[in-house]
């Protein structure tokens, strides 16, 4: 075979220089994909994969109108795909600037998991307590950049200290979300989407239904503190568990945040309208 023969020709810096090349290529690969994964780009891929495949098809079986429709947007995918990755691209080329790309960061560590939980417990069981209205949305697989950019950059440790301070009245950062990324407090006082639900029920402030909002474009996990009573609520997959206790929202907040999450027994408009507390 040709190709074993070419193999065989190599001198033994070549082949090793060959092997390089292939391994550094698949690193690379491999870090842009690290790089998408938790965005919103994971899905549009699919979709890229899905107009091949159609595209593929239509090929195939020669279907001449849909194959002119598949072909153009292939060619103008190019620039499409720039257009939509931008934020993901840029994203990328900050990393790169910054040393960061190349870089892995995981949160395997009991002890850093038992210590994230404590600080958002104690912080709050103190905005309960003293009815601080609170709204914090941690993100998961789906990235949150595009929130993030819409508040104050903190990049900072969490701590419940950090964490109530931001949330007392009055201050310049009270007002909106903090979003935490993995163990870091990544922004305050941002913007999340407001849910346009029918089945919310009329007595949720504007706070509940930002993290309802979240829930249901993101998986993130939102908590939400009442001005109003003190109470404790907590959104995921756009399911929103109200009026927990201390216990219930840590035990939720640890399973979801770090374990399997269980199927929900209710649906999310029974959720909605306080029917049930999760």
């Amino acid at each position: 075979m040709p190709f074993l023969e070419n193999i065989f020709n190599l001198t033994p810096l070549e082949l090793i220089v060959n092997i390089a090349d292939i391994l550094l290529v698949w690193f690379v690969l491999y870090k842009l994909i690290t790089i998408i994964k938790g965005t919103k780009a994971v899905q549009l891929l699919k979709g890229i994969f899905v107009i091949i495949i159609v595209h593929l098809v239509t090929q195939a079986l020669n279907l001449q109108t849909l194959g002119w429709i598949m072909q153009e947007v292939l060619n103008w995918g190019f620039l499409a795909i720039i257009i939509i990755f931008q934020p993901e691209l840029r994203r990328a080329l900050e990393q790169l600037g910054r040393g960061k790309l190349f870089s892995s960061s995981t949160l395997n560590e009991e002890s850093e998991r038992n210590r994230l939980i404590e600080a958002m417990t104690k912080s709050v069981s103190y905005m309960a307590k003293r009815r601080i209205g609170a709204l914090i949305s941690i993100e998961r697989e789906t990235g949150l950049s595009e929130y993030i950019e819409t508040g104050i950059p903190l990049n900072s440790d969490i701590t419940s200290e950090l964490m109530i301070n931001l949330f007392i009245p009055n201050t310049p950062l009270h007002d909106g979300a903090v979003i935490v990324q993995k163990n870091r407090v990544a922004a305050a006082a941002c913007y999340l989407p407001l849910s346009e639900s029918p089945f919310i029920s009329k007595e949720l402030g504007t706070r509940h239904r930002a993290a309802l909002g979240i829930s249901e474009v993101t998986d993130a996990i939102t908590i939400v503190v009442s001005e109003e009573t003190g109470a404790i609520s907590l959104t995921a997959n756009g399911d929103l568990h109200r009026n927990l206790s201390l216990e219930d929202f840590e035990v939720k907040l640890r399973r979801i945040w770090f374990g399997e999450e269980q199927q929900n027994e209710t649906s999310s408009w029974w959720n909605w309208r306080g029917k049930k507390n999760g």
